[in-house]
């Protein structure tokens, strides 16, 4: 019988050669790592069990933590002032518009097909919608180095857009379970206590950064910096089942969410302490590589193949959801554009570049699960697992093939850049946007690049010697 830490051992080993798989026919890695899960899951191979998953099932929980954190760390606000108003009038169309036309695709095939999809689903899945991967895309800009306005827009767009995303979420996911346990719908289920939800979350994660913005003052090694802030994750987290548990007993009509607590806890931090957060955040993201990558593998065991022989017709909604969300991002990035009169080549491509979905989209599908599980409805989450994984896989395979078209087709990623086989092509596409000086002024920014990477390097090791002595010393 294999033992629950085995089960871990070989799920990272198996997880780590998948890498060097998914480098090979260029691949995100979490497409691997869904592969290694369904593999090894219960409903495949058994060498993670149905036991050992309910018991790794607190890993998915502080995943879902460091993943809030980490998006509450792209909200500096001297970052968004500098963005401007096009690019947020950009984020609010394209993840509204995805929601508006998933919430009516899939209202449309319930209305067909009740049994097929219920109101609950289609309501949760128009929230799912609205979330974008990140590293799908940004793998691509850094690959092969793309500048340019669009490139330029599609970056804080990608990083405002999860925040939206969880608010959507929040008050979706309110619906759908007073509409899937019968309830009869109020105001206050609709409107009060979903906002009610948001607004406790966003307070409670203020306060709990406030409280981690304190720890530079008296604590100055590395070390002790990157244990408060896993302690202040987990503190989050822990506040958030102590609601939950308040919830469950009928002292208070609502819960917080988890990912909107932990996002505020790292928006808070990284605008409060604007010197020391960067490096202690990326001290802390040195922790978690272990941590996502056991999350992404528990996501994909969830997923139950036998669902599809069981329920065929399960494939239209994964179709309808896939074809509607990418109509929303698209005609959304369209119409935000035409609004903040954007340049052109971001009116027509961007709303390509956020076809890919991934860790944001499964977190919310875990939640989902976990909460509609509790509910006595372990069915829906169970579809909504499904729907959401099969678009991820279907996402991250073509999301960074068209994030690279775009940009080749907008002139900002140069033929230099690409493959030999590519560049004759590249070439064509790009004759009379790329000139000489633009390309002179490309290699002094490679050159301005090294040198600053040369800095870092320097400054990154009178840190570490800094922190090595402060340790030493103590941190009084």
């Amino acid at each position: 019988m294999i033992n629950t830490l085995l089960a871990i051992a070989i799920a990272l080993l198996l997880g780590l050669l998948m890498t060097r798989l998914m480098k090979l026919i260029g691949l995100p890695n979490v497409t691997g790592y869904l592969i290694v899960g369904l593999i090894i899951g219960p409903h495949a191979l058994g060498i993670i069990n149905l036991d050992t998953y309910e018991g790794l099932k607190v890993i998915s929980t502080v995943a879902l933590g460091f993943i809030g954190f980490s998006i509450g760390e792209e909200f500096k606000l001297s970052s968004i002032k500098q963005i401007g108003k096009s690019t947020v009038a950009i984020t609010f169309f394209q993840a509204l518009a995805a929601t508006l036309f998933v919430d009516l695709a899939l209202l449309t095939v319930h209305w067909i097909a009740p049994d097929v999809m219920s109101s609950s689903e289609a309501i949760i899945m128009g929230a799912i919608a609205t979330a974008t991967a990140p590293a799908a895309t940004l793998m691509v800009v850094r690959q092969y180095k793309a500048k340019g306005v669009v490139t330029d827009t599609l970056l804080p767009v990608v990083a405002l857009d999860d925040a939206i995303g969880l608010i959507v979420f929040a008050i979706s996911n309110s619906i759908a379970l007073s509409l899937a346990s019968g309830k009869s719908l109020t105001v206050m289920d609709i409107a009060v206590w979903p906002i009610v939800e948001i607004v406790v979350s966003l307070v409670v994660g203020g306060l709990l950064g406030l409280l981690l913005s304190v720890v530079p003052r008296f604590f100055k090694s590395r070390d002790n910096r990157t244990i408060a802030s896993i302690l202040c994750v987990f503190a989050s987290l822990g506040v958030c089942v102590l609601f939950e548990y308040m919830q469950e007993k009928g002292w208070i009509p609502f819960a917080l969410s988890d990912l909107l607590v932990c996002m505020m806890v790292g928006a808070t931090f990284v605008n409060m302490r604007k010197n020391d957060a960067p490096k202690m955040i990326e001290n802390t993201d040195h922790w978690t590589p272990a941590l996502l990558m056991l999350f992404f593998i528990l996501s994909g065991a969830e997923l139950d193949v036998r669902m599809f022989f069981e329920d065929p017709l399960i494939l239209i909604c994964i179709v309808v959801y896939v074809i509607f969300r990418c109509a929303g991002k698209y005609l959304g990035t369209m119409a935000g554009a035409a609004v903040a009169k954007s340049d052109k080549n971001v009116r027509n491509y961007l709303g390509i570049m956020l076809f890919p979905q991934a860790g944001v989209s499964i977190g919310m599908a875990t939640v989902c699960s976990a909460e509609f599980t509790k509910a006595g409805m372990p069915e829906i989450g169970q579809k909504i697992v499904t729907i959401t994984m099969c678009a991820v896989f279907i996402y991250e395979l073509v999301g960074p093939i068209l994030t690279k078209w775009s940009l080749v087709k907008v002139g900002e990623i140069l033929p230099e850049h690409l493959g030999r086989k590519h560049q004759a092509t590249v070439g064509m596409i790009t004759l009379g946007r790329v000139s000489d000086s633009a390309m002179q002024q490309d290699l002094q920014d490679e050159l301005a690049v090294q040198e600053e990477v040369q800095d870092d390097a320097i400054s990154d090791a009178k840190s570490e010697l800094m922190d090595y002595a402060e340790g030493e010393g103590g941190d009084d």
